[in-house]
């Protein structure tokens, strides 16, 4: 079995991996392996245009996995499209890059991790990724307009830029609807995310119009470095550890490549940046877990550690789509896979970098408290929904940690200065989410469609994900447990119904057919009831997945520490999603990059090397 020795070996060339091994082989000095079970798609069209992203799911370049049936969603089970590629997720993703709020990021830091707050943070995410230049005389048209004040210019990896056609009507459409209820972002949401409503940016190159992520942006302009070696198609089946000290030190990994069995070693650490289902995998694989888990399965306990694979966040999504003008531009012929329409696009981008593939058709978002909370009645709902559904109070384990997540969600759910939900629009129907009646995939309709989308932001339902198997080949059990804590039912469910208000809101009502004309009938619903129910035909997931490996006070049920260590261990740390304790409102993608950042920094800081 062959062997090797490395200062240090990151399990997961993904988003976070990649942006680790780049900033730790900045040192000379210091030998760097990545080691990722997928392959390196960089050139593959499909990656690079930014409207093929649906094209990827379910593909090689994902790991595809399946959950649970679950309750809230009619016993639906749900896809859960993880990137399994250079690059991770963000290789496969719709490149929408939102920032979190402020408060969030706070709130991390009021969980018990000390010294992860925003002051702290934003200069990290600042430092992920380039800032746009806005097109003179285009403000208003993006929708920008109003800002009071705007982030500084940014030059990081990450090339950002405005989604598609610049003059499309949908932004300034929905600012100028949302301004109209006093919900319109009134900074920079760079600079100052709260609620409202603003043009988001994605990730994808301004001027190649082609998919900026972890894999051309930080990996490849520094390949070459001589002590820095990436395998693709890695499979990494278990953590070797030195049980002989104190502590188990992590001291190297098991791997295949190419059908051989191959150790690699580590003389400084062992970073796990696998994403949130793999990650708490390999930890339980190797003996860090549930004992009881561990030991039912034929795997001695290297460490105890009950919170692998729990806490488990997700956010999940429901849309609805309608009859836009006819003069609109939209992405439906893509979505009906018009040959013309795919021709003549193709050509455009081929030749220019222009057109419909430029962009996945996500051109707004907004974040938004519940607006029926703050009616005449709506507080002492509100507080009625939380004192009837308050955890008891035992200050340990798991249910120390549901109070301090209820105490958070509280404060969030009475403040009309914080967001629960997020909204956005795409300019196309959905050829993702089920048909609310038969729950398969809908077949593409004619005629033009804009979908309107509602995300629960903070969601207080918890699931798990565990190994059933020693065999690290074989998926995990995912229970995301959607929609299982009943003040996400209602607060969801509040929500999805508000969409329908936005759609007959002017100007965006505007832009849509009259009387409206929905995708499917069992959308033209009217009451909160009728949104419940709807949800549970319809919702999906963002695949925003984290928390299984999460960053909290060993006592509340945390993995590992405010230094990304897994507690109890040594050489050992986890930097991707999996460590995430609250997820920010909006896309995950700009989290995990500015996490991955500052991870690189304590690492550094570790073993005196910056």
């Amino acid at each position: 079995m062959a062997s090797s020795v490395y200062d240090f070996i990151i399990v997961g060339g993904g988003t976070a991996g990649l942006v680790v091994a780049t900033r730790l082989s900045e040192i000379p000095t210091q030998r760097v392996l990545v080691l990722e079970a997928g392959s390196d798609h960089s050139d593959d069209l499909r990656v690079k245009i930014p409207a093929f992203y649906a094209s990827l799911h379910e593909s090689e370049l994902g790991w595809s996995f399946k959950t649970a049936p679950q309750p809230s969603l009619n016993r639906r089970t749900v896809t859960l499209n993880q990137g399994k590629a250079l690059g991770g997720s963000a290789a496969i993703n719709n490149s929408v890059f939102t920032p979190p709020t402020k408060t969030v990021i706070d709130d991390w830091e009021a969980l018990g991790n000390k010294g992860w707050n925003w002051d702290t943070l934003k200069s990290y995410y600042a430092k992920t990724y380039s800032s746009p230049s806005i097109p003179d005389g285009l403000d208003k048209e993006l929708g920008v307009d109003r800002w009071l004040s705007k982030s500084g210019k940014t030059s990081g990896p990450i090339q950002l830029s405005y989604p598609g056609d610049y003059l499309h009507p949908i932004r300034r459409a929905w600012a100028e609807s949302f301004e109209g209820k006093g919900y319109l972002m009134a900074n920079d949401p760079w600079f100052d995310a709260t609620v409202g409503a603003f043009s988001n940016l994605h990730s994808v190159d301004p001027v190649q119009r082609e998919r900026s992520y972890a894999t051309n942006a930080y990996y490849l302009p520094v390949k070459d470095r001589h002590n820095l070696k990436v395998i693709a198609n890695a499979v990494v089946e278990g953590i070797i550890f030195d049980n002989g000290a104190k502590k188990p030190r992590a001291t190297g990994v098991r791997f295949r490549h190419e059908s051989h069995e191959s150790i690699a070693s580590a003389s400084k650490e062992i970073i796990l940046a696998a994403g949130a289902v793999q990650s708490p995998k390999l930890l339980e694989v190797s003996g860090i877990g549930n004992a009881r888990i561990l030991k039912s399965l034929g795997i001695e306990v290297v460490k105890e550690a009950e919170g692998v694979g729990e806490n488990l966040q997700d956010h999940i999504v429901c849309d609805f789509a309608v009859e836009a003008l006819e003069e609109m531009d939209t992405l439906d012929g893509l979505a009906r896979q018009e040959p013309d329409v795919l021709e003549s696009s193709m050509n455009e981008f081929m030749v220019s970098h222009t057109g419909q593939l430029t962009s996945s058709g996500i051109k707004t978002f907004a974040y938004m408290p519940v607006v029926n909370h703050f009616s005449a009645g709506g507080q002492n709902a509100v507080k009625k929904l939380l004192e009837d559904n308050r955890p008891q109070s035992r200050p340990w384990g798991s249910t120390a940690r549901d109070l301090a997540y209820f105490d958070i969600a509280e404060k969030m759910l009475l403040n009309r200065a914080q967001p629960s939900g997020a909204y956005l629009t795409a300019i196309g129907q959905n050829p993702v989410a089920p048909d609310p009646v038969s729950g398969n995939k809908p077949k593409p309709l004619d005629g033009k469609f804009l979908t309107i989308v509602a995300i629960l932001a903070q969601p207080l339902s918890r699931g798990n994900t565990h190994i059933e198997s020693q065999d690290v080949s074989n998926p995990p059990a995912i229970d995301p447990k959607y929609l299982s804590n009943p003040i996400d039912v209602e607060v969801f469910g509040e929500h999805v119904l508000y969409l329908q208000d936005i759609i007959r809101s002017a100007p965006l009502s505007n832009l849509l057919k009259q009387p409206l004309k929905y995708f499917h009938s069992a959308a033209n619903f009217s009451d909160l009831e009728g949104a419940r129910k709807y949800i549970r035909s319809r919702a999906t997931t963002m695949w925003h997945l984290a928390g299984t490996c999460s960053m909290l006070p060993e006592e509340m049920g945390g993995v590992v520490d405010t230094e990304l260590r897994v507690y109890g261990v040594e050489n050992l740390r986890v930097v991707d999603s999996s460590v995430v304790p609250l997820l920010p409102p909006g896309n995950l993608q700009s989290t995990v990059y500015a996490l991955a950042e500052r991870a690189a920094d304590i690492i550094k800081a570790a073993h005196h090397l910056l």
